[in-house]
């Protein structure tokens, strides 16, 4: 079945359609993993965009339960070269394709993925449509002007759980030492996996639960996590962090690390076309180490914005010298722009659980 792929610039591109039939609308970013297919189409830090794998071959282990990231998928749209229909994995469950269909996720094939990442570097992320139904351009261009876009908008509320849960673990780990409250901004599973490996009993809790409800829990330490979209617009987890400050030690990912700086008086800004894949190097500027990092964000905090005396850079992203990291050390707090926790993508910075685990000893 034919599909078309087309940008608010007005470039377009014609493909084959895979997955669910129908329209899809978001911002068009591009992920530079060669694996991990399954684990980036359930990060909830995609709702809201549509991504284009710049691997040319996708699919061709199928998809299982084991590996998602979270309940579901959440991207709006999947791009890729060539989909393998017919996967071979002896863990495989079903095919791509099939599992997109049956989450509702509209896809697109057999365009030239190297061309539009290419058009994405250089003209930056960009608003666009993919339509298996509608293939008039100025149809699809006065759909898209009306499209929602992520600047300003609240994406947590529609990632984030329901209700309050108890983190079960799914293979042997240490005894639980440390009680943390994960506040689920869009959490991956392997956040609350790698936790629970280094001793901490987990409780998520929705991202509007209140300081007062976290505080009540009497936590060791509390994970702010990954998301979606502007954290500027995610005003009530600004105010909850801004209370819990001080009050506990805190750990930061991703969203969690721009609403630590957007807490601490700072401002956040978007970049381009974003850090998305697993191939990012970040160094330690206390150590001078450089860990190869998975990464899935399109805004950034500005450090030199932040008044809050003690606030210091701890690591830089080596493709741009943008920020990936800040602590405090008196207000007990630090946080990371990349993914520790990888899945998918390197372990290098895995250290940084048992880091959070230290934090929490020391002012236990």
């Amino acid at each position: 079945m034919k599909a078309v792929l087309l940008l608010e610039d007005g470039t377009f591109f014609q493909g084959e359609h895979f997955g669910a039939p129908g329209e899809a609308f978001g911002e068009v970013v591009f992920n530079t993993s060669i694996t991990g297919y399954q684990e980036i189409i359930t990060d909830p830090s995609y709702k809201g965009q549509m991504v284009a794998m710049t691997y040319p071959l996708v699919g061709n282990y199928g998809v299982n339960n084991e590996d998602v990231e979270s309940r579901r998928p959440w991207l709006e749209g999947f791009i890729v070269k060539e989909l393998n229909s017919i996967p071979s994995n002896w863990r495989c469950q079903m095919s791509l394709g099939d599992y997109l269909k049956e989450h509702g996720v509209v896809g697109i094939q057999g365009l030239d993925t190297r061309a539009l990442t290419r058009h994405i570097r250089m003209q930056g992320a960009m608003q666009a449509v993919i339509s298996s139904k509608d293939f008039d351009l100025a149809s699809l261009t006065k759909k898209l002007k009306t499209a929602p876009r992520l600047v300003g908008v609240d994406l947590v509320k529609e990632v984030s759980c329901g209700r309050p849960y108890d983190w079960e673990k799914a293979y042997p780990v240490p005894k639980a030492k440390y009680k943390v409250v994960v506040l689920d901004c869009g959490v991956k599973f392997n956040i609350l996996r790698r936790l629970s490996s280094v001793g901490c009993k987990v409780r998520v809790v929705p991202a509007s639960t209140s300081s007062t409800d976290i505080l009540k829990l009497k936590p060791d330490g509390v994970l702010l996590s990954n998301g979606p979209g502007d954290p500027a617009a995610v005003s009530y987890v600004i105010k909850t962090t801004q209370e819990l400050i001080g009050k506990v030690p805190i750990f930061g990912i991703c969203l969690g690390h721009q609403m630590l700086g957007l807490a601490l008086g700072g401002k956040t800004f978007k970049l381009k076309f974003g850090h998305h894949g697993g191939n990012h190097p970040v160094k330690d500027l206390k150590t001078g180490k450089v860990a190869i990092t998975p990464q899935n964000h399109g805004f950034c905090v500005d450090i030199k914005s932040i008044p809050r005396k003690g606030t210091v850079l701890t690591h830089l992203n080596l493709y741009d010298t943008t920020a990936e990291g800040l602590e405090n050390r008196r207000l007990k707090l630090f946080s990371i722009q990349y993914h520790p926790e990888a899945g998918p993508g390197p372990n290098d910075a895995s250290y940084l659980f048992k880091r959070f685990t230290q934090l929490m000893d020391k002012y236990a």
